[in-house]
C-alpha cells in the first residue's frame, strides 16, 4: 500500500510511458500511479494495461475519449484519488522534464517542512532549467513574475506542474469550479490553495526539456493564462 498517488496525463506518450512508470515504482518510497490517457493513438493506453499485468496494484489506468486538456485531466485524477485512501496527490509530466526521483523530495516537502503544497521549483534557489531555448525561459520567468504582481501569489514558480497536494488540500478546494485548463491552472490552483489558506512550499529542482515526443506547449496555453491571471484577480469567486 502507499500513501501517495502520482497522477501522470498522457497523449501520445508511447516512447517515454514504461520507462516513466518503471523509474517511479523504482523509487526507495512506494508511489502508486494514475495515468490519464486522453485517446492516445499511439498506444500509451494499451502499453499501460499490459504494464498493470506486472504491476496490477499500484499502476492505475483512466481513459478518455479526444483532447480534454490538462486541467481537466488532473481534476478527474483528483477525484479519483479523495475517493480512496491517497493522503499525498502529485501532479508530474510523463516527458521526464520532471525527474522522478524528486518526488520524493516533493513527499518530504510536504511531510517534513510544512507544506500543504509543494511545488517542484525550477526558479526558487537551487533549482535550474536546462535545453531550453532562450525565448521559452524569457516568457517561463516573465509569467511567474506577472502572475506574483498581479495576484501577489508569493510562489516564484507559478506555472510548475509538478506539484504535490496533500489530501485536505484538494478536500478542501471546490474541484468543479476550477475554470482553467492550461498553463492557467497550474496558477489557479495554487492561487485558489493560498487563498483557502494552506501553506505553499517550494522545492528546488533540475527542470530539462523532453528528450522524445512534442510539446504540448501552445500559445492558446500562453493567452490564456494571460488573460486567466486578470480574470483571478477581479473574480468574485476567489
Amino acid at each position: 500500500m502507499s500513501d501517495s498517488l502520482v497522477i501522470i496525463p498522457t497523449y501520445n506518450e508511447i516512447e517515454n510511458i514504461e520507462q516513466m512508470v518503471r523509474t517511479v515504482f523504482g523509487l526507495p518510497k512506494a508511489f502508486h500511479v494514475l495515468i490519464v490517457d486522453d485517446g492516445s493513438p499511439d498506444g500509451t493506453a494499451d502499453a499501460v494495461k499490459r504494464l498493470q499485468q506486472e504491476f496490477p496494484e499500484s499502476l492505475h489506468l483512466m481513459q478518455r475519449k479526444g483532447k480534454l486538456g490538462l486541467g481537466t485531466a488532473y481534476i478527474a485524477g483528483f477525484k479519483w484519488a479523495l475517493e480512496r485512501h491517497y493522503e499525498y496527490i502529485f501532479e508530474m509530466d510523463c516527458d521526464f522534464s520532471h525527474d522522478p526521483k524528486d518526488l520524493v523530495r516533493l513527499y518530504e516537502g510536504c511531510t517534513q517542512k510544512g507544506g500543504d503544497v509543494a511545488v517542484g521549483s525550477r526558479y526558487t534557489k537551487g533549482g535550474q532549467v536546462e535545453n531550453w531555448p532562450w525565448h521559452r525561459l524569457f516568457i517561463s520567468k516573465g509569467a511567474g513574475i506577472y502572475v506574483n504582481i498581479v495576484l501577489g501569489l508569493g510562489v516564484q514558480d507559478a506555472t510548475a506542474g509538478f506539484v504535490c497536494y496533500r489530501r485536505a488540500v484538494l478536500q478542501k478546494l471546490n474541484l468543479d469550479g476550477i475554470r482553467f485548463i492550461g498553463y492557467a491552472f497550474q496558477i489557479e490552483m495554487k492561487y485558489k490553495s493560498k487563498k483557502a489558506g494552506f501553506k505553499i512550499v517550494e522545492v528546488p529542482i533540475l527542470f530539462k526539456d523532453r528528450l522524445y515526443g512534442v510539446s504540448k506547449m501552445s500559445m492558446n496555453i500562453f493567452k490564456e493564462a494571460f488573460v486567466g491571471v486578470l480574470q483571478m484577480r477581479f473574480s468574485s469567486d476567489k
